[in-house]
């Protein structure tokens, strides 16, 4: 308390100096002092009221607690008198055991006579519910069955109260109803047929299906209310529980799986487009069914039974089992491509599950797949491995049917610029396109592995072409009267090599999202070579059989008779000219180089004569003679051939200037210019060789041994510069084997 003063009193001094801090303040101590007392008066009043208040409050709980304690010593008591009570009354409970066996008589007998009415008319009962049963009055036939159940299972509890072991008295009342189970068993069978035919039924008469829901819905109550008395008395009635509402689920699941099951009409015998009939059937029933089923269906079931989730799942189950069947069957390439095509994308499309008329229930992004990956990836190897089979085998079957054409009496069709070709490259890319455009339709995936095996087996196939060409060439060259329109059919070939390469260019440009993929770049290079083969041997036939026809006036160039005036040349220009308003007809770029393959032979072989030393000269005007001869050649094969090449837009000359240039040295009279004018033939020929300059100037017929010589060895001493763009001629001519020192004698 010293403590407290102390503080209080240091307080005091506090506030104190706090107020008289200037000396005008010692005027207003009167007011403070007054100010103080009331503040302190308040403050005095406020505790006072405090300790009051809690005062009453303390009193108040003291008087409740000594209720409180009158009230325990009550009950107390009164437990002394109930205990004391019971003690004696338990002989009195004993002596009652009597009356209790009587009161469950009593009850049993309250039952008997309860149902007394009942039992007397069951068997009327019995035949009034199965006349409801057959007219098809299902909801009033289930009141008259729970009636007679209600009956039987209130004996039948009776009787097990009383006495559970008996069971003489039980088989009785069981027997007695022994007819309420079948009554039982032929409603469940109505019940069965209204679900089977459910989607039809909701359709025409919802009415039916609501009763039969209402009653399968009655029968789950009863069952859950037996089934918590069980757990009380252990009693259950026979047929108890009769799980109807899971046995409809059940049904409804047999009937989606029997109604997917049934959609199948036709075998492969009867139908090859059986499964094709079979899916679009199943597609169209599936959607039908599950539109009918959340428009209608679920207006007739509770909402707890989820029946349009139910039926959802159902019919998915009963798909995928059913492709599953499908895929295990020993399909061909175009069913296993239905099949695909169905289960990859029609059963989620729009066509189906993505119908806009299903959702939101049905979201094709949460539908698990139809059938496994594994079993994809086995259908897809097998595809893959028949329809390698089925290529080989239609591209061999192809090419027999073109070596059939190439024999016919009659010409190939032209296409619209007039060039022949046959219907092969049309056959074998209709069938990649078909192909193709099927694998497309199940994924982009096997879609390039199609186009790589398509271009694959064109590789191969195109080797087989090569050597059926080849053997088509050999087979004509052994009678060149057959086959009767050997050059047109040769020329479809030679075209029908562009045609391919058109196509396959063409194929990749729109099945190949990139060049990378695969590696199918890689087979283009290889198969244009294959291509460019064959067009360049085609072409080479031809012309063999042009200079076959050439070759006997060939030989006479550089003749005797050449220089009386034949007419050799000519009838080379005719025979040309004649051949090549057929090779007309072949492509462009082959045409273009069979052109100029065939001016550089002709000069060749004319060439070739001059070396072959059939004629030399004698005088100067016989070397005049043959000079212009050879110029007024050149100039007319020149003519020719700038006819042929026409369109093409290169130089058609340089090949026919060589005819001319030799002409130069054989028409010089002056032989000590030889070497000059020799010399400029090999400056602008860089490829002659000595043999040649020896055969030319042993032509001449007036050239001294000394001076070939000289002439010959001068030039070997002179370096040559060669055109970079000259494309050498005369290294392609052999001179007959007479040495140079022959020559030169």
């Amino acid at each position: 308390m010293k403590d407290t003063d102390r503080e209080a009193v240091a307080t005091a001094v506090q506030r104190v100096a706090g107020m008289l801090q200037r000396p005008d303040q010692l005027d207003k101590v009167e007011q403070y002092r007054r100010r103080e007392a009331r503040k302190k008066a308040s403050v005095e009043a406020r505790l006072k009221a405090a300790i009051q208040s809690q005062l009453d409050g303390v009193r108040t709980g003291l008087s409740q607690l000594h209720n409180a304690l009158n009230d325990v010593k009550d009950v107390q008591q009164s437990l002394a008198d109930v205990s004391k009570d019971w003690r004696q009354s338990i002989n009195t409970i004993e002596s009652l055991k009597d009356v209790k066996d009587a009161v469950v008589r009593h009850s049993q007998l309250a039952a008997a006579v309860e149902n007394l009415k009942n039992i007397f008319s069951v068997p009327e009962i019995v035949r009034e519910t199965q006349d409801l049963i057959e007219q098809g009055a299902l909801l009033q036939a289930h009141r008259k069955l729970m009636d007679l159940e209600c009956s039987r299972d209130g004996l039948m509890y009776e009787q097990y109260r009383m006495d559970s072991g008996n069971t003489r008295d039980m088989t009785l009342i069981h027997s007695y109803f022994g007819s309420t189970q079948g009554l039982s068993d032929e409603l469940a069978k109505q019940l069965w047929m209204v679900l089977q035919r459910s989607l039809v039924t909701v359709r025409r008469d919802p009415t039916l299906l609501v009763s039969v829901v209402r009653i399968i819905e009655r029968e789950e109550k009863i069952d859950r209310r037996i089934l918590d008395r069980k757990k009380q008395t252990s009693f259950v009635p026979p047929g108890r529980p009769k799980n109807w509402k899971e046995k409809m689920f059940a049904i409804l699941d047999r009937t989606v799986t029997t109604r997917i099951e049934g959609t199948q009409a036709d075998t492969r015998e009867s139908d090859k487009m059986w499964l094709v009939r079979h899916l679009e059937i199943i597609r169209k029933y599936v959607l039908d069914d599950l539109i009918v089923a959340k428009n209608l269906m679920v207006q007739c079931f509770p909402p707890h039974y989820e029946i349009f989730r139910n039926l959802l799942s159902m019919y998915h189950q009963a798909l995928s089992t059913r492709m599953q069947e499908l895929a295990a069957e020993d399909l061909e390439a175009n069913e296993i491509v239905s099949l695909l095509t169905w289960v990859l994308n029609t059963y989620t499309s729009a066509e189906m599950m993505g119908n806009a008329e299903l959702a939101p229930e049905v979201d094709v992004s949460i539908l698990e797949p139809l059938l496994s990956p594994d079993v994809v990836s086995e259908l897809l190897n097998t595809y893959m491995s028949i329809l390698t089979s089925n290529i080989i085998a239609w591209l061999r079957k192809a090419l027999e049917t073109d070596k059939k054409d190439w024999i016919r009496e009659t010409e190939p069709e032209a296409d619209q610029d007039g060039s022949y070709q046959t219907t092969l490259p049309a056959i074998v890319f209709q069938m990649f396109e078909q192909n193709l455009q099927v694998a497309a339709q199940i994924s982009e995936d096997l879609k390039t592995k199609v186009l790589v095996l398509c271009l694959q087996q064109m590789n191969s196939f195109l080797s087989r072409y090569k050597e059926e060409a080849q053997s088509y060439k050999e087979e004509h060259l052994r009678d060149r009267q057959h086959p009767h329109c050997y050059v047109q059919y040769m020329i479809a070939i030679i075209n029908n090599c562009q045609t391919f390469k058109e196509s396959i260019v063409s194929l990749k440009r729109k099945y190949l999202r990139s060049e990378t993929e695969e590696g199918v770049s890689l087979t283009q290079p290889s198969m244009d070579g294959i291509l460019d083969t064959i067009a360049q041997e085609g072409c080479s036939s031809l012309l063999e059989e042009v200079f076959l026809d050439l070759e006997q006036h060939l030989s006479e160039l550089m003749t005797r008779k050449w220089l009386l005036g034949s007419n050799a040349v000519d009838i080379i220009c005719v025979t040309v000219e004649d051949y090549f308003s057929d090779f007309a007809k072949i492509k462009k770029p082959y045409k273009k180089r069979m052109t100029a393959e065939a001016q550089r032979r002709v000069v060749l072989e004319y060439l070739r004569a001059v070396m072959q030393k059939r004629i030399s000269f004698r005088s100067a005007e016989e070397r005049k003679e043959g000079a212009e001869r050879m110029v007024r050649e050149a100039a007319q094969l020149r003519l020719l051939f700038r006819k042929l090449a026409a369109g093409f837009g290169e130089d058609a000359d340089g090949h026919c200037d060589t005819i001319a240039a030799i002409a130069e040295v054989i028409k010089l009279t002056d032989p000590s210019l030889l070497y000059l004018e020799v010399s400029t033939l090999v400056s602008k020929y860089p490829d002659i060789r000595d043999e040649h300059i020896g055969a030319l100037l042993a032509m001449r017929g007036d050239t001294s041994r000394d001076l070939k010589q000289t002439i010959i060895e001068t030039l070997e001493q002179g370096p040559t510069q060669a055109n970079p763009n000259y494309v050498p001629i005369f290294k392609e001519i052999m001179v007959p084997s007479l040495n140079v020192a022959k020559l030169l004698k």
